[in-house]
């Protein structure tokens, strides 16, 4: 296994700088009594950062307390003055910045502080909070009612909200210097999300790629979410694996959720799946708001995107991909649909999520032949159009097959970037040379595999897509398009890795003449011609309609199909 270089095990840039001092302003967020302002002074000494208190700041720009803003301006007036403080406090300098309790409830001030800085719940139970605040003066929310049930009230709506913070760290009676020292252990440890953005003419999200990110689900998608009701649709093994961490997110955060299972496998994808899945959505009184969460492999997100494409017209989709598969490729793009009596993928939509969240902790428990049809895919985007892609892939491809965590986020973060770049040119395959259609690279070729074998799970989808595009390889280099030497150098790779390349793979032998046919019944048919995606070298790729089908089968009689 290749060493890694820094630069992979540590793509995001750390919070803090070589002499310790955060990158970035760091807010405080929580309840009265939470001790953002004992811990804040304390946390601004030791890193040597202006400590600002944002209800300070705001009495000082009104000239008045307060009690006395809430008195004559009321609530939505303070909290308009607070939002206006706290944009100029972020736009300044980096600091430690404690805000009122009230402060992260406007959706607007969440914004900002997501943009701009890193932020952190201090999470305290009432009792510790009714302890800390009891005689305090300058309260008006506890001026409502006996404290404690002011705040058990203010705790029920808050937290929800306060659970979309960056970091959560939870208080109780420790000392101030034990709370800050916890707050800067996490801090040393926090990453963001490695993030890939997809821009499209009329729509834009974002992947974000990252460790452990299904348990954070909720406070990711809240932003996006334009109500908090979710229905997720997984299958049984995927919900074994990782679907209680996803709805204790969802819990945390104040998002309802319902769940939607099938089997696992490409059958699934039917239309007899669909119609059953359909009714169980449509049986929860879901509305145009309600978000279509897929948690899944490929299929899963194929099936729910469908359904969410269809579903009223139309519902905001998210995809969690959890395999490699379907991290690096059905996940991002758009494509939605279901497979047909004639073939693969002919009943579907083009149907954008509103974001893509790409946990690579969920990676770990892929066996290798998950992955290396995952990487299939990764070598697949090399070949396309770029070669610094499959030179990465040639010094780095075991660390992914061998589940090195930093190797697969590199892995997952480039692929993503790659398709989103040739999504963004051409959504929805529409272009009349290249655009998206090269991403069909093996297709053709692994399709026929697949429906010759009936999509019965001997052959992973991309098992096939690694046959392949060494067959497509091999139609080049035998049309005089590719030089013999690409031919070799995928090939070597491949079989490196013990990834299926050709006929030799399989125990049983292939009827070219029933290949052909399989590619015929391609949904990229046109004009009676079989689209192919071929290459003049490595990162050089092109689409073509006029290869002759004796050319094609020539091929596959020579790769070890009978006539």
């Amino acid at each position: 296994m290749s060493r890694l270089p820094f630069s992979l095990s540590a793509k995001s840039e750390p919070f803090f700088s070589s002499d310790g001092i955060p990158s970035r302003t760091v807010v405080l967020v929580g309840m009265m009594g939470a001790g953002k302002t004992t811990i804040g002074r304390r946390l601004a000494q030791i890193c040597g950062l202006p400590f600002v208190d944002a209800d300070v700041e705001i009495e000082r720009a009104a000239g008045c307390s307060i009690p006395e803003i809430f008195a004559r301006h009321g609530e939505a007036a303070f909290r308009d003055g607070e939002r206006r403080v706290i944009q100029r406090l972020l736009d300044g300098p980096p600091c430690i910045l404690a805000t009122g309790g009230g402060a992260w409830m406007d959706a607007q001030t969440r914004r900002l502080v997501r943009r701009h800085a890193v932020s952190i719940w201090l999470r305290a139970p009432v009792h510790v909070l009714v302890k800390r605040v009891a005689g305090r003066p300058g309260r008006p929310l506890l001026a409502q009612g006996r404290p404690d049930e002011v705040l058990e009230r203010l705790v029920g709506l808050r937290y929800p909200v306060y659970a979309e913070a960056d970091i959560i760290i939870d208080c109780g009676d420790e000392t101030v210097e034990q709370g800050v020292q916890r707050v800067r252990e996490v801090l040393a440890e926090y990453r963001r999300p490695e993030t890939v953005h997809v821009s499209l003419s009329h729509h834009s999200y974002d992947v974000l790629i990252g460790p452990d990110l299904i348990s954070r689900a909720g406070a990711l998608l809240a932003p996006h979410l334009p109500q908090k009701r979710v229905v997720v649709i997984t299958d049984d093994t995927v919900a074994e694996l990782h679907l209680p961490r996803l709805l204790a997110s969802f819990e945390e955060t104040g998002i309802r959720a319902d769940v939607i299972s099938v089997s696992g496998g490409e059958e699934s994808k039917s239309l007899a799946c669909y119609g059953d899945v359909m009714n169980r959505l449509l049986s929860t009184g879901i509305e145009r708001k309600t978000t279509i969460v897929a948690l899944g492999g490929g299929v899963v997100g194929d099936l729910a995107g469908f359904v969410a494409a269809t579903a009223l017209r139309g519902l905001p989709f998210v995809q969690i991909p959890t395999t490699l598969l379907s991290q690096v490729d059905s996940s991002v793009g758009g494509k939605t649909g279901i497979n047909a009596a004639a073939g693969k993928n002919l009943i579907g939509a083009f149907h954008q999520p509103v974001a893509v969240l790409a946990d690579t902790s969920a990676l770990a428990t892929l066996p290798r032949r998950q992955r290396i049809a995952g990487y299939a895919e990764i070598v697949k985007s090399g070949l396309i159009a770029d070669p610094d892609l499959f030179a990465w892939c040639e010094n780095y491809g075991q660390n992914v097959l061998e589940g090195d965590p930093a190797a697969l986020a590199e892995a997952v973060r480039r692929a993503c970037a790659f398709k989103a770049a040739v999504v963004a040119a051409d959504e929805k395959e529409q272009a009349s040379v290249g655009g998206r259609a090269l991403l069909n690279l093996g297709h053709t070729f692994g399709h026929a595999l697949e429906a010759e074998l009936e999509y019965d799970g001997r052959l992973l989808h991309g098992e096939a897509v690694s046959i392949g595009i060494h067959l497509a390889m091999a139609l080049s280099v035998e049309l005089g398009y590719a030089p013999v030497e690409d031919l070799h150098r995928l090939d070597r790779h491949l079989r490196s890795l013990g990834m299926p390349v050709s006929f030799d793979w399989f125990r049983d032998s292939f009827s070219a003449e029933i290949l052909l046919h399989h590619m015929t019944r391609d949904k990229k048919m046109q004009d009676g011609k079989v689209a192919f995606v071929l290459l003049r070298g490595i990162g050089k790729a092109f689409s073509t309609r006029e290869i002759p089908a004796e050319t094609v089968r020539n091929l596959l009689v020579s790769e070890g199909c009978r006539p």
